[in-house]
């Protein structure tokens, strides 16, 4: 394994700076504007149609239980319903109810403006190529297929 020069260390230690400042300001206008967190986002635009629990923890990349504990929290305030399975009846699936498609849509467009006053305007297009490309390059390593 390399070593990492002061450079290197320097190099990242900003960018996660610059990661968690980021996520903090990307959650902050969520809670502010839609009076929601990130997570609770990233729940409401994954599902877009009605899946099992355990589908929709494997398409966010989180473990079941912080998801059936989310989507509880989520159900109490009429953003999503637990749906029934046909053949055991038990409470497995996971929808939208209408209350949360409206909440998923304007999360959307005020999530896209903050994206884009913090982000997009401040980059040049040879940029944004970059850290696309290197983002890329990235998602294929660690996660190939």
């Amino acid at each position: 394994m390399a070593d990492m020069s002061p450079g290197d260390w320097a190099f990242w230690e900003t960018w996660m700076r610059a990661h968690r400042l980021l996520v903090r300001e990307l959650d902050k206008g969520l809670q502010r504007d839609c009076g929601i967190s990130k997570a609770e986002y990233s729940v409401l635009v994954t599902l877009r149609r009605p899946m099992r629990v355990g589908e929709l923890a494997d398409a966010l990349g989180w473990e079941k239980s912080r998801v059936s504990h989310l989507l509880t929290r989520m159900e109490n305030r009429g953003l999503v319903a637990r749906t029934e399975d046909g053949a055991s009846g038990r409470r497995t699936g996971i929808e939208l109810t209408g209350e949360g498609r409206r909440t998923a849509e304007r999360a959307t467009l005020a999530h896209g403006g903050n994206v884009r006053r913090l982000v997009l305007d401040h980059l040049t297009p040879e940029q944004a190529a970059g850290i696309r490309s290197w983002s890329e390059h990235l998602i294929e390593r660690i996660e190939p297929g």
